[in-house]
């Protein structure tokens, strides 16, 4: 609850910070525009009548302000801006409009924040990300490839794509005119160079995980299928703090749950949400797919399992029991497999965290 004297909110951006403070006990406005210079943003604030709390939101300058504010004792509030409440109303919006609303929400305690990691989980979700988007980059690469040469009328047909066999193949193509080759080397040189980038990440990814603080969490993690090392790493890094839900609200915070539009005696709901952490749904959801096909603990598992401790092997094995017997049961009702796989991930999600959360 708010308890200090001054509500600050500030409107953040890469040149300038725009400042609003409420005085509570007198009611005063205060304004001022500021540089992004950590210290300059400091020293204002130092100046209001205090104590003071600062909001503003989240955004692409990060969370380096909120932790400069926090190491100087001055409580800091990053807002989650798809939360922020807004007058229907409300046609002029200036930067300190915004400044403003944001002070009187953190003043009437109206908003969402959002966590702020650690510097160290923040470097390692970057490193997540920047797999992502290598996966995107690959893929789209990958796509431009195979497309050109389907239009020259060249299939490949002699097994699984993208294995060495696969490249030999496509590193002999060789064309007449000579721009259709240059485009064509260009393409392959794309792919080549993101499958360069997606295995150096990886062996980052999979040195990181090995140790501490996330080798543990990896570890429990990785007792249920469709969970490597990768994606455990990726869901404890993205979701970091895991204390903060439940087995029934993991869900709903990373958009799993179906929409819902209810009034009355009428009940109507719709696609899921969609909302929150996106590359965590896309693994989750990946992940369920695994669990469609008859459960037994392969070699594959059971040597992620050695990494764990025993009563982690048990709960994940308990979790793969249940939801291999979901999708036995959405089967058996004639679900649309896109649906019972959604509906599957979203369990998931509350298996995760009960071995996230799990006791050492």
């Amino acid at each position: 609850m708010f308890s200090e004297r001054t509500s600050v909110g500030l409107d953040v951006h890469a040149r300038s910070v725009v400042a609003c403070a409420i005085d509570t006990v007198t009611g005063e406005l205060i304004r001022c525009r500021l540089t992004p210079q950590h210290a300059d943003v400091l020293g204002w604030i130092s100046c209001l009548p205090g104590p003071a709390a600062v909001a503003y939101e989240a955004g692409p300058t990060g969370f380096g302000l909120a932790r400069a504010l926090s190491v100087a004792g001055i409580r800091c509030e990053v807002l989650a801006p798809s939360r922020l409440q807004r007058p229907a109303g409300e046609r002029v919006k200036t930067d300190a409009r915004d400044a403003l609303h944001l002070a009187k929400l953190l003043r009437l305690d109206e908003f969402t924040a959002v966590r702020v990691p650690p510097v160290a989980e923040e470097a390692a979700r970057d490193l997540v990300r920047a797999r992502e988007d290598v996966r995107g980059d690959l893929m789209r690469a990958r796509h431009r490839v195979s497309k050109l040469l389907l239009r020259q009328g060249l299939v490949w047909s002699g097994g699984v794509t993208w294995r060495p066999a696969h490249h030999a193949w496509l590193g002999a193509q060789r064309f007449d005119d000579v721009a259709l080759q240059a485009a064509y080397d260009s393409a392959y040189e794309a792919v080549v160079l993101a499958e360069a980038r997606r295995a150096r990440l990886d062996k980052a990814i999979a040195a990181m995980a090995c140790d501490a603080p996330w080798s543990a969490m990896v570890a429990r993690l990785g007792c249920l299928r469709g969970i490597d090392t990768l994606t455990a790493f990726a869901l404890a890094v993205e979701i970091g703090d895991w204390e903060r839900f439940t087995g029934a609200s993991i869900g709903a915070y990373l958009g799993l749950v179906p929409s819902e539009s209810s009034s009355g005696q009428s009940r109507s709901q719709g696609p899921i949400t969609k909302t929150g952490n996106s590359h965590a749904r896309r693994l989750l959801v990946e992940a369920a797919w695994h669990h469609r096909k008859r459960y037994r603990a392969g070699a594959t598992i059971q040597a992620r399992w050695q990494r764990a401790p025993a009563a982690a092997r048990a709960r994940g094995h308990l979790g793969n029991q249940r939801l291999n017997q979901r999708w036995k049961t959405f089967i058996a009702h004639h679900k649309r497999p896109v649906v019972a796989n959604v509906a599957i991930a979203r369990e998931l999600a509350g298996w995760c965290w009960s071995l996230a959360t799990l006791p050492d």
